[in-house]
């Protein structure tokens, strides 16, 4: 069943109710109401009828006959009273009660006009005193009784609310628990789907239990993480194309130029041979001997950008590594007149990782900007400890050139260089292999004519990190 429809059934359940109690507490106020207005008339009955028994005793102790009168008087009103608000005391009482109370103040009334007739008597006297004693009584009775029944309709109207409150709110929350619980658990499944291809596991959701709403939402997940998982393979197979391309453009590009050179010496030294003196043959051979050295040099780079050397991971103080680093290129930097300063953290935690490796990373990084600024300029060299993260960061910042916005991403890309001349292109390919293999992680940042920022992470060693390993 849709989620909407179990919704709208919900709330019309609850709305069902609230309306039936509501009926029910107009239906009870409505009773309630004539319940209390024959109260009020049933106190100026007992009002009426008290004064008839203090005319009656009037009667019987002095002998006044227009005690009599005012009797009679007293139950022509109190019968026309009774009479106009019929509909009012049958509701309240019944038809029965009603009845009896006209049957017993007839009685009463023709007592009187009997003792009228004949003149009072001892028999006449207990007689009328009955029948106003019955009527009086009864009248006493049915009124006590109406207020009790008032008050039982209040009391029961009271505890009916308010379980049916109770009821309701109960059966509210019950649904909202059920409904929620049931959108919360595919929710759930969508999260973990989607985290699971954000870090490129295009797997899908395999029960559906559902036949609402979210059973849609899961299957168009699910069509949307096939889809990335064709579109994955597809974008592989087109990088692995593009950079077998730019691959074998570069090698061809970088061994072009030196074999040419060869070819064109050998040429020379072939036709001028016989016109060389031995020195300037030596000097022919050490120039073949260069570019043969710089072939070489080119292989090298290529060799440890497609098969890195595997890391020899140790725990390590990152300060010290930085340090070692810049020992190794102090003196270019002393030639090149570059001003370093460097702002080393304090109370670094260590890190797990190959010393000779992230040197080798940090000498490329500090000859690139040496180069983009060379002479003069200023470098900046920090560590830091970023908490958030958990993970340890160097930055290497230059006051250079800068790289052109449209070039930054494509730095990391093998044989990709912005240097006019003397650049393989893989310098910085490797360095980023090798920190990705140190699970670390190495952006960029440059603005033209400012300077260029790399910063490189690596994560904090944890002892426990070792034990796993």
């Amino acid at each position: 069943m849709k989620i909407e429809r179990r919704i709208i059934l919900s709330n019309t359940f609850n709305v069902a109710l609230l309306v039936l109690i509501g009926l029910f507490a107009i239906q009870n106020l409505n009773l309630l109401l004539t319940k209390l207005r024959f109260v009020e008339i049933a106190d100026d009955l007992n009002a009426s009828f008290l004064e008839m028994r203090l005319s009656e005793k009037n009667y019987f102790l002095y002998s006044d006959e227009s005690a009599l009168f005012e009797i009679r008087g007293k139950i022509g009103k109190t019968m026309d009273s009774i009479e106009a608000m019929k509909n009012d005391i049958s509701r309240a009482i019944g038809e029965d009660n009603f009845r009896t109370l006209t049957f017993y103040l007839k009685r009463y009334s023709d007592k009187v006009e009997e003792v009228r007739r004949k003149g009072g008597s001892e028999q006449l006297e207990t007689q009328l005193r009955e029948e106003g004693k019955k009527l009086k009584e009864f009248s006493e009775a049915i009124t006590l009784l109406e207020r009790q029944r008032a008050n039982e309709i209040i009391s029961n109207s009271k505890k009916a609310l308010f379980y049916s409150f109770f009821a309701i709110l109960f059966l509210a929350v019950l649904m909202s628990h059920l409904i929620s619980q049931k959108i919360v658990r595919s929710l759930r499944e969508i999260e973990r789907l989607a985290l699971a291809i954000s870090e490129g596991n295009f797997g899908k959701i395999e029960k559906i239990t559902t036949g609402d709403e979210l059973a849609s939402v899961i299957k168009a997940i699910n069509f949307m993480s096939h889809e990335l998982r064709n579109r994955e393979e597809e974008i592989i197979q087109s990088k692995k194309l593009a950079s077998l391309g730019i691959l074998t453009a570069g090698v061809a590009h970088e061994l072009t130029n030196p074999l040419n050179n060869i070819s064109m010496i050998a040429q020379t030294y072939t036709e001028l041979y016989g016109k060389l003196s031995t020195e300037e043959r030596l000097d022919f051979m050490q120039k073949v001997e260069g570019e043969t050295e710089r072939i070489r040099e080119i292989v090298k780079n290529l060799l440890d950008f497609s098969k890195p050397k595997e890391a020899n991971l140790r725990e390590a103080d990152l300060n010290a590594v930085v340090q070692g680093g810049l020992r190794l290129v102090q003196n270019a930097l002393d030639v090149s007149k570059i001003e370093t300063k460097v702002t080393l953290g304090r109370g670094l935690p260590h890190v797990l990782v190959d010393e000779h490796q992230v040197q080798q990373v940090l000498v490329n990084l500090v000859v690139n900007a040496i180069q983009a600024m060379s002479p003069g300029g200023e470098l900046f060299i920090a560590t830091r400890y970023d908490k958030k993260r958990r993970s340890l960061e160097i930055e290497v910042k230059d006051t250079g050139k800068g790289i052109p916005a449209e070039f930054l991403p494509h730095v990391f890309d093998p044989f990709f260089s912005t240097k006019d001349a003397g650049g393989t292109g893989l310098g910085l390919s490797v360095s980023y292999g090798i920190i990705k293999n140190h699970r670390g992680n190495i952006r960029v940042e440059s603005r033209v004519g400012s300077g260029t920022t790399f910063t490189i992470e690596l994560p904090a060693y944890k002892k426990e990190e070792e034990k796993e390993r």
